[in-house]
């Protein structure tokens, strides 16, 4: 078995954004792919952080802790439909395709949690289950 990476640098942070977001949001709504998705290109903005290091901070994708639920999802299958709508979103937006989707929020969290970070600040969207922050 030969493993192929590919050389381009933008195709593998797509793809990682891609995972990362279908982790988090199952890839079953456009709308809040598409704000969570332009979420973290606000984050790398706002934070002055490489969207790779958004994308890998455990402390703003719950996905990415080996004991949360949804980080079994990480590991879907390239064919997966809801993964391929999140390559896309996640090419539109490295691209300057996408525009902002969540109204400048820079964190979120599901709406069946409440994190202590959210405690003192208020929600400026709420998108198919997911609220989003300054």
């Amino acid at each position: 078995m030969i493993v192929i990476n590919n050389p381009d640098e933008t195709q593998r942070t797509i793809y990682k954004i891609a995972r990362v977001v279908y982790a988090e949001t199952s890839g079953t709504s456009l709308r809040a792919t598409e704000a969570l998705t332009s979420m973290i290109k606000n984050a790398s903005k706002k934070l002055s952080r490489s969207i790779m290091d958004v994308i890998s901070d455990p402390e703003i994708f719950d996905s990415l802790n080996k004991n949360s639920p949804r980080h079994k999802l990480l590991d879907v299958n390239a064919d997966n439909r809801g993964l391929q709508m999140c390559v896309r979103v996640a090419h539109r937006m490295m691209h300057g395709g996408l525009p902002d989707c969540c109204y400048g929020a820079t964190r979120f969290h599901h709406d069946d949690i409440i994190p202590a970070w959210a405690m003192a600040r208020g929600y400026i969207a709420d998108i198919d289950g997911l609220l989003f922050y300054l």
